[in-house]
């Protein structure tokens, strides 16, 4: 059961890891629709011929954004937020503290103020259970999200079952950790086979050099992007496949770690309708 990749890329002049979730095959013998739910790296720098053809073209209603807080202020959530018809969420995958935190911020339509000083020291220390320590650095970032902030996983596929017409993205910075965790869990849901969610978390590999240069022009992250090389970067198929095996371990799979953090039956089906019909 494999799928045709080519043609999933959404060439756009602001972004380098866009593309669409349909053309997937599921384990029933379908494969999941085309122009449903995108997943990106970030929007802030779509030039005005993006947005139309995002709005027109594409269809999209709805932007789901997974950076801090502190990331959005620094960087913006670009053009797309002056779109009247453009629904936007945040999710922050990764914990804050203090007025700054994200917990509030389902749907964020007042102005958020001015970054304040220290920002980064209003991260809270992502904790690590015992039994991951052995685990390479990306699985325990990824174990990480579902551990510290499930509720804004669940949250944020909950977001995708509410559009009624139209696209969704979901997008971080990169569009390969934060939303790779995201996007792996509502396709499992689809009942798209781990070795194709494992091949979709892998393909960002092909566009890492042009993704990494693209972070490392911006101040927020150059610091992070000169420190390491691009092959540090570089999205490896065996961390997706060693999350997907934890949760399969730890509760029956992907689904099973959804019903235990309450998303239910029915919001399962919505969102497989979401992507499957």
């Amino acid at each position: 059961m494999t799928s045709t990749r080519t043609g999933r890329w959404v060439r756009l002049d602001g972004t380098t890891n866009m593309r669409d979730l349909g053309g997937l095959p599921t384990t029933d013998g379908g494969e999941t629709v085309a122009g449903r739910i995108l997943r990106s790296d970030n929007l802030q720098t779509l030039s005005e011929h993006d947005v139309r053809r995002l709005v027109g073209e594409l269809n999209l209603r709805e932007v789901i954004d997974l950076r801090t807080t502190a990331e959005i202020l620094l960087e913006g959530r670009g053009p797309l937020r002056d779109v009247p018809e453009i629904t936007h969420r945040h999710f922050s995958l990764i914990p804050e503290r203090g007025h700054y935190t994200d917990v509030f911020a389902v749907e964020e339509d007042d102005p958020m103020g001015d970054l304040p000083s220290g920002w980064v020291e209003s991260l809270l220390p992502r904790q690590t259970a015992a039994h991951d320590q052995a685990e390479p650095p990306a699985v325990r970032s990824y174990l990480g999200y579902l551990a510290d902030r499930g509720d804004h996983v669940v949250g944020a596929l909950r977001a995708l079952t509410a559009v009624e017409s139209g696209a969704s993205v979901v997008h971080c910075a990169a569009g390969k950790d934060r939303t790779g965790v995201v996007v792996a869990l509502a396709l499992a849901v689809a009942g798209v086979p781990h070795e194709e969610i494992v091949a979709d978390y892998a393909m960002t590999a092909e566009v890492i050099d042009a993704l990494v240069a693209k972070l490392a022009a911006s101040p927020t992250y150059a610091e992070d992007m000169g420190q390491r090389d691009v092959a540090s970067h570089t999205p490896r198929a065996e961390t997706m496949d060693r999350v997907l095996t934890l949760l399969d371990e730890r509760f029956g799979g992907p689904v099973g770690w959804l019903e235990t953090h309450g998303f239910g039956a029915d919001e399962r089906a919505a969102l497989k309708a979401q992507l499957t019909s």
